[in-house]
């Protein structure tokens, strides 16, 4: 078994065991995963990707995609690559996070008001700026309740310099997350759809359940795809192209597959009660996280006009 299948099959287990409606509850309350956070550190999850691991960045993003198939409560796409930016330099306790850079302050930083180091990343940099000192200015929560604050930030303590644009490696770990997701919502309606009966069977054997099915299959696929060609495009001139092609692609995925499934489950399927939310509301708020697909088409329209007319297309059909 290679390494990547490895962490695949013993996250699985963690957040089978961890991951469920009890828990999302507690943290769109406000409550700390302190048990699952620790597990993730016993089994040295949150080193993913860092120097010295044993482990690839590709292996970081294999594992978002587990952490959105489960919606895990807890910041690990800004964890994981804040550690690895950081190297020697990442906290021994607690977590780093990381925020969007807006003059002294970080905006939308993933549980900031728990971690003990923050990073400040800007659209248009390759500059990472690290703090140590920073104040809360305002706690927060994006749509699926997961915490999301602001902090006022002192002078900067480093600055890391990187080769892969950092607000594209963010938006390309939401893709990771989304497209795990997306594949948990996919399962949430084949399994309602082979559970529930109408008129004597199951609605699964209706065409119009099977149609609504077979397209979200579809779009899920796309997702998956998307994401993998992010990801492969990591170290080449074409990083930030594929990562606005990926993220653009999966937030369309997400309006089509949400509406699908939602449908599929009818009135249930709105219900707090319901685990279905958990997962749809994750998407909509990832989905416009690091930016949006509008944000994403416009960057990769004024790269595409900028090539000029007689290229477009050979870059379009050329793999790298």
């Amino acid at each position: 078994m290679d390494t990547q299948q490895l962490i695949i099959d013993t996250a699985e287990k963690i957040f089978t065991d961890h991951c469920d409606k009890a828990l999302w509850d507690a943290t769109e309350q406000g409550a700390f995963p302190t048990e699952l956070w620790q597990q993730i550190v016993d089994n040295g999850f949150h080193q993913l990707g860092a120097v010295n691991s044993g482990t690839e960045t590709r292996d970081l993003f294999a594992f978002l995609k587990v952490c959105g198939r489960f919606a895990v409560p807890l910041p690990m796409a800004e964890i994981l690559l804040a550690n690895q930016w950081l190297g020697t330099r990442a906290p021994a306790e607690g977590f780093a996070s990381i925020g969007a850079q807006a003059a002294d302050s970080l905006v939308q930083v993933a549980w900031g008001r728990k971690a003990a180091i923050v990073l400040g990343v800007a659209s248009d940099s390759y500059e990472v700026n690290v703090y140590n000192a920073a104040t809360v200015s305002g706690e927060g929560t994006n749509l699926a309740g997961e915490a999301r604050d602001t902090l006022v930030v002192d002078a900067v303590e480093q600055q890391i310099q990187l080769t892969d644009a950092p607000y594209a490696q963010l938006a390309l770990a939401r893709v990771n997350l989304m497209a795990g997701c997306l594949q948990a919502v996919l399962d949430l309606g084949l399994q309602f759809a082979a559970e529930r009966s109408q008129f004597g069977r199951s609605i699964s054997k209706f065409q119009a359940i099977q149609h609504a099915l077979a397209v979200v299959a579809a779009e899920v696929a796309a997702s998956q795809r998307a994401a993998d060609a992010g990801v492969d495009a990591m170290g080449t001139e074409r990083f930030e192209q594929e990562v606005a092609a990926a993220k653009a692609r999966v937030g369309e995925a997400v309006g089509i597959v949400a509406e699908q499934v939602h449908q599929v489950h009818g009135a249930m399927g709105y219900t707090y009660e319901h685990r279905l939310h958990h997962f749809t509301r994750r998407l909509w708020a990832w989905r416009d996280e690091w930016g949006n697909e509008f944000y994403w088409q416009a960057k990769l329209g004024q790269h595409l006009a900028g090539l000029g007319a007689d290229k477009v297309w050979g870059y379009i059909a050329t793999p790298s």
